[in-house]
């Protein structure tokens, strides 16, 4: 009898535990435990909102972290890497995709200091900087697993993001400074698009990874973000103009300190400063022999630039062109588009009408497919001012991008799809420096060369 008793107790005590788990499973109690860790803190935003941060969050995928506007060390890097996961995430930003920089110096951090700081990381719908009393903020930085005792780190706090969706309770921490097309991927596909997910690839799809030293590895991690060598002016200078242009003593020193050099007014630190008035060169935290590993990267690539790939990018898939023989060509929709791009980036309308016309008579042979880049290309063939032939042609551009994207028509060989995230349109171009369509000569280098 006491054994059929102990028996029947602890069948109850499994059961009980059995129901418990499933209990913690249910999304509904899931829920509720992310109420519990995340606070109803009111904080402010940019634009001077007073707002709730649970809601913020409710039903959203997030990725939160911590910066302060006058940061030299980590935060220009996160907001950097930010910035370019906003251009990756594209239309998504603002809809299920949200991003949130908390100011940790509220004291200094007022919403106008805020907004003026989302600006020079074009900051657009989604992404959110808040202020608050500092209490609050440093009570909801403890509760997110965010905050970092100040005295043990070197500017404040320590670059992490917390990434996550308040609805299925899933939640993880990676570094700020990863790679943002592969921390997009992670935002995009674990936590908002598990629904939507694709097949995984098989051990057969794998390609070998290519060794990487270090010099290379650090220009991807740390520098890549905000520099480009050989690819013309980006948020910061070009890297194989500043090895022509300074002395390697001098560029290793302001690469190992610039917060330094700046303290101690040296001249070309504060010209620097005064012309890439985006960020700050920060304080990147490398020892002196990895910096004279990047610059070493930078002096291999700008001598022999096939002896390493100059970004860090996947195979490009095959992409359908036009043949002859076995000689891939280049559409004539591309070559009149390239024609156009040339002529917007010197300032001059020379030829655009007529290279329009050209554009728009090839894509009309596309039948539907190439209907809206016809229809955008007749309209920048009507335009008299370089402010309206831009304007028409940054909505022939997306359409003719989209158009190569889907393969019905061939990019060719030499040509390069360009991205303004001033005006955030592609356009089509020659490899070589960055020239920018949308701006000329005002910001001829603005913007990155995608494929």
């Amino acid at each position: 009898m006491k054994r059929k008793t102990r028996r029947a107790a602890l069948v109850a005590a499994l059961t009980g535990a059995v129901l418990s788990l499933v209990a913690v499973m249910l999304p509904a109690r899931l829920a509720a435990d992310s109420r519990r860790l995340i606070p109803d803190v009111t904080l402010i935003d940019q634009d001077g909102q007073t707002v709730n941060f649970y809601d913020l969050v409710k039903g959203r995928t997030v990725a939160i972290d911590l910066i302060y506007t006058t940061c030299q060390y980590a935060c220009p890097l996160e907001s950097a890497r930010l910035a370019r996961m906003q251009q990756i995430l594209g239309d998504r930003m603002g809809k299920d995709i949200f991003f949130i920089s908390i100011s940790i110096d509220p004291e200094h951090d007022t919403p106008a200091a805020l907004k003026e700081y989302a600006k020079k990381y074009d900051a657009g719908p989604g992404w959110i900087f808040l202020t608050g009393k500092q209490d609050d903020i440093d009570m909801l930085s403890k509760k997110l697993g965010l905050w970092t005792d100040p005295s043990l780190t070197q500017d404040g706090h320590t670059p992490m993001l917390l990434i996550g969706n308040e609805a299925s309770a899933q939640w993880t921490q990676t570094s700020a400074l990863d790679n943002p097309k592969y921390t997009a991927q992670m935002i995009a596909q674990w936590f908002g698009g598990w629904h939507n997910a694709k097949a995984v690839k098989t051990t057969a799809d794998v390609v070998p990874m290519r060794k990487m030293d270090d010099g290379e590895k650090f220009f991807r991690t740390v520098c890549a973000s905000c520099h480009t060598i050989g690819g013309g002016d980006k948020i910061g200078p070009d890297l194989s103009v500043a090895l022509d242009s300074r002395e390697r003593a001098w560029l290793t020193e302001y690469t190992y300190q610039p917060d330094v050099m700046r303290l101690k007014n040296d001249p070309i630190a504060t010209a620097l400063g005064q012309k890439y008035t985006q960020v700050r060169m920060p304080n990147l935290g490398l020892s002196l022999e990895e910096v004279k590993a990047v610059l070493g990267y930078v002096e291999l690539q700008k001598s022999h630039p096939t002896a390493v790939p100059l970004a860090a990018k996947e195979p490009a898939a095959a992409r359908p062109t036009a043949t002859i023989g076995s000689t891939p060509t280049t559409s004539p929709l591309v070559e009149a588009a390239v024609a156009i791009q040339v002529a917007l980036s010197r300032d001059t309308m020379v030829g655009v009408a007529a290279q329009a016309k050209a554009l728009r008579d090839a894509a009309t042979t596309l039948g539907e497919s190439g209907a809206a880049v016809a229809a955008a290309a007749n309209d920048i063939a009507q335009q008299t001012t370089i402010a309206d032939a831009r304007r028409a042609f940054g909505t022939m551009s997306e359409a003719l991008v989209a158009s190569i994207k889907g393969g019905a028509v061939a990019l060719g060989p030499g040509n390069r799809v360009g991205y303004c995230p001033m005006v955030r349109k592609s356009w089509l171009q020659k490899d070589g420096p960055v020239a920018n369509p949308y701006y000329g000569e005002k910001m001829l280098t603005c913007g990155e060369l995608l494929e």
